[in-house]
């Protein structure tokens, strides 16, 4: 998954089994699915400018030692030439800031970014309540699941961990569709138990992934 990002990490002909499965789960309950899918969570601008002057120092003293002249006036220069290069690398692969960023860093950008898009899109104004959001934050390769108050009402948030746990560890593993395939399936199980199909539901939110 490589190099990919949010508008082809799947191709058109998942995105389609995407909508169906989602379509198909909704069939026997009132809860409502979305799926969405995002280049990052965060620009992580404080782990880029770090990685950048590690980067530029190291390559500045690197040069310095190898022509023998190692002086703190060519040295500080020769780091502010080496920045742009820098910042290039780290944003042609930004993978790299991510270990500057730290676990706990990420886990918060995924979990907000996935609040803030479950209000941008307005998942929140179903009927009863039901609206629930599959996250998958490509870079971070982190998954967040997320109910709408009708939802946590009846059934825990942290039930919800385990399945983004594993989805999360089918996208690290380069199995992104049958992971968010089997999570979407399971997902529907839950739903159907708790909020099983009303006489009158209606289909409130799009079945197609939002890209």
């Amino acid at each position: 998954m490589t190099g990919k990002k949010a508008d082809n990490f799947f191709s058109e002909q998942e995105k389609q089994r995407v909508s169906i499965l989602v379509k198909n789960a909704e069939r026997k309950t009132s809860g409502e699915i979305a799926v969405m899918v995002v280049d990052e969570s965060d620009s992580y601008r404080e782990a880029e400018s770090l990685g950048v002057t590690l980067l530029s120092a190291f390559i500045a003293l690197v040069v310095a030692v190898s022509l023998h002249h190692v002086t703190i006036w060519s040295y500080i220069p020769a780091v502010m030439v080496f920045w742009f290069p820098a910042l290039y690398f780290m944003r042609s692969f930004p993978r790299f800031k991510l270990a500057l960023a730290g676990k706990k860093r990420l886990e918060e950008a995924v979990c907000e970014r996935a609040v803030r898009a479950f209000f941008e899109k307005k998942l929140y104004r179903t009927r009863e309540e039901t609206g629930i959001l599959i996250f998958i934050s490509i870079l971070e390769h982190k998954v967040w699941i997320l109910g709408d108050r009708g939802i946590n009402q009846r059934i825990d948030p942290l039930s919800w961990l385990a399945l983004a746990g594993k989805l999360a560890g089918k996208i690290r593993e380069g199995h992104a569709f049958e992971g968010l395939c089997t999570v979407i399936e399971e997902l529907g199980r839950i739903l159907e138990e708790h909020f099983p199909k009303e006489a009158d539901d209606t289909n409130e939110l799009p079945d197609e992934m939002i890209v």
